[in-house]
């Protein structure tokens, strides 16, 4: 990641399309070097689940910045992110990752689930929360990524009752874990494996809300 985090030390300092463009070879070489390591993420994921996403660089997002909207004028993102796609029916939720000189990690979870999943994540939960409880609760879950993290309504959702024992759950609109790599970490040769180990132990929590996604209140298979 030297080559990377060189580009993107000196990117921060000099974010304007002038500096950019007449360094794009060293932007190229990031680049390049980000599609390796995604392919070999790719490679170690397949080890443990089944990637949909076929190539490292389909699985990254753009390095321009949509200033459309924002405040922050600045055309370049300082980091490289991805996403991973599960394959099949059967393997609901994504995977995330960012890597930047001021913070490295990787997410997995529900980013955005469409209204119709949302009501039937907080229906299987309103219903019995233990087997969500019994993943977020646990120790392993508490050392590798501290607590469930994503967007909350500020009140109980419509049709929900906020005196509800699981109201902190249901109030959720994004189910996310994440877990923070160290410097050390990232610069190791071995970093596609050790990120790979972080998303692999994501799978009790993707398991238990796939089954909630993929079965009705009854537990019967909805796919």
């Amino acid at each position: 990641m030297k080559t990377t985090f060189e580009f993107l030390n000196q990117l921060t300092k000099n974010n304007n399309r002038e500096w950019f463009q007449s360094n794009r070879a060293k932007y190229e070489d990031s680049y390049n070097e980000m599609i390796l390591f995604a392919d070999q993420l790719i490679e170690e994921m397949n080890k443990h689940d089944v990637i949909e996403t076929s190539v490292g660089k389909k699985s990254l997002f753009r390095i321009y910045r949509d200033v459309r909207f924002s405040k922050d004028k600045a055309p370049y993102k300082t980091h490289w992110a991805g996403t991973l796609r599960r394959a099949g029916a059967n393997r609901r939720g994504g995977y995330y990752f960012k890597i930047s000189n001021e913070e490295s990690f990787a997410m997995g979870g529900f980013f955005g689930p469409n209204a119709q999943d949302l009501l039937h994540f907080r229906n299987q939960i309103a219903l019995d929360a233990d087997p969500l409880r019994n993943v977020i609760e646990s120790n392993d879950f508490k050392n590798d990524f501290g607590e469930l993290l994503g967007e909350k309504l500020k009140t109980a959702p419509k049709g929900f009752d906020k005196t509800h024992p699981d109201i902190d759950l249901l109030r959720h609109k994004q189910y996310i874990i994440r877990h923070d790599f160290t410097l050390k970490q990232v610069h190791d040769p071995n970093f596609p494996e050790i990120m790979s180990e972080a998303f692999r132990k994501m799978r009790p929590f993707l398991d238990c809300m796939t089954e909630m996604i993929t079965t009705d209140l009854n537990g019967i298979p909805l796919v």
